[in-house]
């Protein structure tokens, strides 16, 4: 009997990707998951990590002397990056401690009217924050997962505290008579586990289903599996989990302009100076945008580090662009020497060499 040309591959490729879905089906992917990756419970502190910040503040294994080591497990890039990402919460809280003890700055809420019950923030401030007649510095760092006082959490790990923590500025602003405070524009929201949704019953209907149909589903079930297989292989929260946010400062934009109506514009300083590293440069060019008069009145200067904000984006009046351009400096990734004149991306506040040490989180 003559073969319809083309039947016989088309009966080669069900016949395998009928194997490929049984093959699947025996993986037992919560049993293989346990054998290929070791549970994800972390230390909870330093010591129990072994790791201490030496006298340089370099961090270094107690018992080796050695630098922090990413890849601690071949092979197993997400329980690599979840280690990471517990120390790197672990240095959080430790450069708040620093910013108390070191640099004797205190913790005010915001919002500043929040009840017990709802998600909160906060912001760093020195004891004369609100009282120097002189001078205020704000320091307003880039997006991601950098908290109150970082510049950057990879330099923090892999270089220094004073090349990842905003302290150097700070103890420097103190000796020259600053006062200073430390905005936290990245804690917008309160992070709950979502409840788990139950479990649909397959249709007892099922069989009754024609083949063509059944074969379209078995597909679509073994590429759930493929992808569940593969969720598992690369970095990703363990559950999933939904944002609450805090009210005034769901955004950076959002707590860079409640920083300044609440803290920034009440403060008795004559003049305020600002540090915007990144984002944060964006954040500031908004408040400018939103309080230009105000932030005219009190800001002296402004000095950025790879600021990415835009004016034709956020579609910056041509006053604010020559505010921009008698008030700011932007220092940017460059080989050239540090304060080399670099050539302008837009026609806003000059750009100058940062020289090759950059503050990329």
């Amino acid at each position: 009997m003559a073969q319809i040309p083309g039947q016989e591959n088309k009966e080669k490729t069900t016949a395998l990707k009928g194997e490929q879905l049984d093959l699947l089906s025996r993986i037992d992917l919560d049993e293989l998951m346990k054998k290929d990756e070791p549970p994800l419970n972390f230390p909870k502190t330093l010591e129990e990590f072994e790791y201490a910040f030496n006298e340089q503040g370099r961090l270094r294994h107690t018992t080796t002397g050695e630098a922090y080591v990413f890849n601690a497990r071949e092979d197993l890039h997400r329980w690599n990056q979840k280690r990471y990402e517990a120390l790197g919460e672990i240095i959080t809280h430790y450069v708040y401690q620093l910013l108390e003890t070191k640099c004797n700055l205190t913790k005010e809420i915001v919002p500043v009217d929040a009840t017990e019950e709802e998600p909160r923030s906060f912001i760093y401030m020195s004891a004369d924050a609100m009282s120097n007649p002189a001078k205020l510095l704000v320091l307003i760092q880039g997006c991601g997962v950098v908290r109150a006082g970082q510049w950057a959490r990879r330099l923090i790990i892999n270089q220094d505290l004073d090349s990842g923590t905003q302290i150097p500025f700070i103890t420097r602003a103190q000796e020259e008579g600053y006062s200073v405070m430390v905005l936290n524009p990245n804690e917008n929201h309160l992070e709950v586990e979502r409840p788990a949704k139950p479990t649909a019953l397959p249709s007892p209907e099922a069989s009754d289903e024609p083949a063509e149909k059944r074969e379209r589903k078995d597909d679509r079930e073994s590429k759930k599996r493929r992808d569940f297989y593969e969720k598992y292989r690369n970095p990703q929260k363990e559950s999933e989990t939904e944002q609450i946010p805090i009210r005034e400062n769901g955004s950076p934009e959002e707590h860079v302009l409640y920083a300044w109506d609440h803290f920034v514009s009440k403060a008795a300083a004559r003049n305020v100076f600002v540090v915007a590293h990144s984002y944060g440069g964006l954040s500031l060019v908004e408040l400018l945008i939103q309080r230009e008069a105000q932030v005219k009145n009190r800001v002296c200067a402004v000095a950025m580090t790879d600021s990415i904000h835009n004016i034709w984006h956020q579609d910056a009046s041509k006053s604010i662009q020559e505010w921009l351009q008698q008030h700011c400096r932007n220092w940017v990734s460059s080989p050239e020497p540090l304060d080399t004149p670099v050539e302008p991306m837009l026609s806003d506040c000059p750009r100058v060499s940062a020289a090759p040490l950059t503050l990329d989180s």
